[in-house]
């Protein structure tokens, strides 16, 4: 009898602890998270690079030898510093040549003028004359002609003296092209040509780019903005720019310009967005340096102490059409809210988001706890009213 109260036992003790261990049927295990007030950032994302908000290229204008490089890449230059000279002995030739032809062009107008008052003279005389009849009258078509070619030689000389003055000017300009001086003050960020090298001016060609100059105490980052997002970019909103080369550190800026045609435009047939090219000013250029790779995020919405969940916390579900017929419904946002050991669908309206969270504007209340994983359950086994066990 002892023995069989005891197995009695043992069969009673193995089915409690089956009944205990065996799966609840229609239970789902959730993770939850609470409803929060936050404050919600929409950004735009794009990469980048650095640039100098202001950069000279320096070209001559003028071919030659370069005797004179004063400054070496990496250093400071002051505005008005001679950055480049170019071997002046031909401009300097070409420039007393046109001296001398203007001076030469000056007497001969001169010498001009004298002849015309000497004709204007003799035909007053032979005029004077010619009223007395005291001489023919070829005398003083001859005295009128003189006096008429004197004029015109002196006029023609006085085009040649203007012409010659415009040379020695234009003489003067080259010349002093040959030496250059910078027109911002900078650092030399990139030296193409040495001392010794003959280099093309741009008066005839392209020309030789002999140096760079940037004010790098005034840098921008020049980001790439697809078409669809274009429309949420308005200069003076804020970004934040980070870079492999500082980690989690990220720097602010404010976006500047906004490009009014898109960059060049993909192939046809590819799927590649058009992009936009969107400049932010760097507010602390820090250790940033012309080139590198940066991801900028351009605030584009804020709200403060707004009610916010999980971003994954909204789920799409179908339902139930005001005012439809029987079984009419469409596919709305819902979040699940634990109310004791079961999950209760609400519908909500959504504002903006961000990386992690989503604004609720309307549909729950602060400090009501939502399910906020697993992927599984949110995106399809949760249901109005279903048992919830919470994720240890």
């Amino acid at each position: 009898m002892k023995k069989l109260l005891i197995a009695a036992g043992l069969l009673v003790a193995v089915a409690v602890a089956l009944f205990l261990r065996r799966p609840i049927e229609n239970q789902v295990t959730v993770e939850t998270d609470k409803v929060k007030r936050r404050t919600i950032v929409e950004a735009v994302t794009a990469t980048g690079r650095i640039h100098p908000a202001m950069q000279v290229k320096i070209s001559p204008e003028v071919s030659g030898e370069i005797i004179e490089l004063p400054f070496k890449e990496g250093q400071p230059v002051r505005k008005g510093a001679l950055v480049l000279r170019i071997k002046p002995d031909a401009y300097l030739a070409a420039r007393n040549s046109s001296e001398a032809a203007q001076r030469s062009a000056e007497a001969n107008w001169a010498l001009t003028q004298a002849n015309q008052s000497k004709a204007e003279l003799e035909f007053g005389r032979v005029k004077g004359m010619f009223k007395d009849r005291l001489v023919s009258e070829a005398a003083y078509v001859e005295a009128a002609t003189g006096r008429d070619v004197a004029a015109a030689q002196s006029s023609i000389a006085k085009h040649q003296a203007d012409m010659a003055k415009s040379a020695l000017v234009r003489a003067e300009e080259e010349l002093t092209r040959a030496t250059i001086f910078s027109p911002i003050d900078g650092t030399l960020v990139r030296l193409n040509s040495q001392v010794g090298e003959r280099i093309v001016g741009t008066a005839t060609m392209a020309g030789t780019e002999v140096m760079t100059i940037a004010d790098l105490s005034r840098m921008e980052a020049r980001v790439d903005i697809a078409e669809m997002d274009l429309g949420a970019i308005r200069a003076g909103q804020t970004a934040w720019l980070g870079s492999e080369s500082f980690k989690e550190q990220r720097f602010p800026g404010v976006v500047t310009e906004i490009a009014s045609i898109a960059k060049d435009a993909p192939a046809s047939g590819t799927t590649e967005a058009v992009k936009f090219e969107v400049r932010i000013r760097l507010r602390e250029p820090g250790s940033f340096r012309p080139g590198m790779t940066v991801t900028a995020q351009i605030e584009t919405q804020r709200r403060e102490n707004v009610l916010s969940v999980p971003i994954q916390s909204v789920a799409a579900r179908p339902l139930r059409v005001a005012g439809g017929g029987a079984g009419e419904s469409r596919l709305g946002e819902v979040v699940f809210v634990v109310a004791g050991d079961k999950a209760r669908m609400k519908p909500v309206k959504r504002g903006i988001s961000e990386e992690r969270f989503t604004e609720i504007i309307e549909g729950v209340a602060e400090g009501e706890t939502v399910v906020s994983g697993g992927y599984k359950a949110l995106s399809r086994d949760l249901q109005d009213g279903l048992r919830v066990r919470l994720q240890p």
